[in-house]
């Protein structure tokens, strides 16, 4: 959580390394990851769930994300479908590879460029994030 102003982020932590994208996320975004992290089942499939249905029922067995870039303080993403590249929210990105496993990455560049230095979270900043998800709401945040 962003400590200013409450607004859930996604710390893509870089494999082997310490740093980190952090990408601020909206409440949904930030619910649906959190929910497959814990392993939450809904009793009907949500969006990224379909999804990752869809791609194995169909075959699909070359997925992968990719972070490509920042602009305008907005990042953006990729995901790859057996050679077809379609652009993607970090965080759909993100709610994919936590269902199914894919990998993300990111240039190596933009993490030098964005990258910051992260510690293990405390658990209380783990639980204050989990009571965050419990009570939100949609309707909680305007439209922009």
């Amino acid at each position: 959580m962003d400590a200013p102003s409450g607004a859930p982020i996604l710390l893509l932590q870089e494999s082997g390394g310490t740093r980190a994208l952090p990408i601020w996320v909206g409440a949904a975004e930030a619910s649906a990851i959190a929910n497959a992290l814990e392993g939450l089942v809904p009793p009907r499939p949500m969006t990224h769930d379909l999804m990752v249905r869809l791609l194995a029922e169909l075959g699909h067995d070359r997925v992968s994300g990719r972070i490509t870039g920042m602009q305008d303080g907005v990042f953006h993403a990729e995901l790859e479908v057996d050679g077809h590249v379609l652009a993607a929210r970090p965080s759909d990105v993100a709610a994919l590879a936590v269902r199914s496993g894919i990998v993300i990455t990111a240039p190596e560049s933009l993490m030098d460029e964005v990258g910051v230095e992260v510690e293990e979270p405390a658990k209380d900043e783990v639980e204050q994030f989990r009571a965050f998800l419990d009570q939100v709401n949609p309707d909680d945040f305007e439209a922009s």
